[in-house]
């Protein structure tokens, strides 16, 4: 990977390099538009034929019968169901334990809230080059945990016609109730307008790529989303307690999601940026997807060099990158600074690919600098809050006169002949 001197010239590759997925595409958009528009008009049908044409195959049927989910379970590979298994209930407890700090309800007297779960959700689960079950569990386990009445899995099927075992197996530990072998943009509006056999939905959530972002983002207000996820971002920052291997194995994890992923080491230390850059040559070649990583290095990584673990953060939280991995000595001392990060690995035993599995968060992250101002998948994306008011006439007589006058200054005379009338009727 190339090697980066100085804080100025780190910074300044770091925003040519545009961490995320740029949206502003008109002719990705305009189809997209397009195929939203299909959708809408002619339903299942075109479910069939966008299928047919983006995924190479001719569906006979929209749903996975509930026969085919339960057999799925039972013949997958037992260690792996297992793995699955303990995956889910890590998952499950991690959000039950968000549940019951942040979920509560405050009714009463006075003002307060209640919270109530979406009614149903539909989960995007991406095809890529592989089946990806983790990313079932860490969408629908959540989603499960606060309530969801019903979750609605939609994944692109393979050239068979169908989903793969592991997928369906994954569905249905993570408490799925229906699934669907349609996936991209055709699926979200699926989802967001319901066709004869796809029910229409709360919410969307769920990565994919540049067409689901696209289609979440267009149909986004007739249905509830998530947020918009681009390819996946990693900032490693490290001292000389780092072990070279382990970061360069790190930033390779990252590197083999494809070229559009960006894998960044961040150091003070001139040597452990050339032992890294040694450990990268030696481990890649033993790679099978060396040459999707290789892509990515050369494309989106980098090594910085910088003169402090600050400085280095300061860049980390200019960039909001979706995994921030603090490899230094007391990394718990740095926790303050970070402001912009979806998920924080605090030293070299917190690795990445432990929360992409089995760890127990969901690996559904923020990326493309929207950590900026958007949150890890939660359970808050599954439940909506409704405000309670119970006030009473000494909170009239308190607050009344106050409401009156803003009421008159915005010209609403209305608004403040109501208050004035219960004041009246108050003495």
């Amino acid at each position: 990977m190339r090697i980066v001197e100085d804080f100025k010239s780190v910074k300044d590759v770091l925003s040519s390099q545009m961490l995320g997925q740029n949206l502003a595409d008109d002719e990705k958009e305009s189809n997209v538009r397009d195929i939203i528009a299909g959708v809408r008009r002619r339903g299942d049908a075109a479910l069939y034929d966008y299928t047919e044409k983006f995924d190479g195959v001719r569906l006979t049927s929209l749903e996975i019968p509930e026969k085919k989910i339960e057999k799925a379970y039972h013949e997958i590979d037992s260690e792996l169901r297992t793995a699955l298994e303990l995956a889910a209930a890590r998952i499950n407890a991690f959000h039950q334990e968000q549940k019951e700090t942040l979920v509560r309800d405050k009714t009463g007297k006075g003002l307060g809230w209640v919270m109530r779960p979406l009614r149903s959700i539909g989960l995007h689960a991406p095809g890529f080059q592989a089946p990806l079950p983790s990313s079932v569990l860490m969408t629908a386990v959540p989603a499960r945990v606060a309530g969801v009445g019903e979750i609605i899995l939609v994944t692109p099927p393979g050239k068979n016609g169908s989903i793969s075992p592991v997928m369906l197996a994954a569905a249905k530990i993570a408490g799925v109730d229906r699934v669907f072998p349609v996936g991209g943009a055709q699926a979200v509006a699926a989802l967001a307008y319901g066709t004869e056999s796809v029910p229409r939905v709360d919410k969307v959530c769920g990565p994919g790529n540049i067409y689901v972002s696209l289609a979440k983002k267009l149909v986004y207000g007739d249905v509830g989303i998530d947020g918009l996820y681009g390819p996946s971002e990693v900032i490693i920052i490290a001292d000389d307690t780092a072990n070279p291997g382990y970061c360069a194995a790190d930033l390779l994890a990252q590197a083999e999601h494809g070229s559009g992923a960006a894998a960044i080491l961040l150091t003070i230390s001139r040597n452990l940026a050339a032992s890294v850059n040694g450990e990268i040559d030696k481990q890649l070649a033993n790679l099978s997807r060396r040459s999707v990583a290789a892509e990515s290095l050369e494309k989106r990584g980098m090594i910085g060099i910088v003169a402090t673990v600050t400085e280095a953060i300061e860049l980390a939280n200019a960039f909001a990158p979706e995994h921030l991995c603090l490899v230094v000595a007391d990394a718990a001392r740095y926790i303050e600074q970070v402001e912009n990060a979806g998920c924080l690995f605090l030293g070299e035993d917190s690795l990445e690919a432990l929360v992409d599995y089995v760890a127990g968060p969901s690996h559904v992250l923020p990326t493309g600098g929207t950590a900026r101002f958007s949150s890890p998948l939660n359970i808050l994306d599954f439940v909506k809050i409704i405000s309670v008011i119970n006030t009473t006439d000494g909170d009239i007589k308190k607050l009344g006169k106050a409401a009156s006058v803003i009421a008159w200054a915005e010209g609403l005379d209305a608004h403040a002949r109501a208050i004035e009338k219960r004041l009246e009727g108050k003495g």
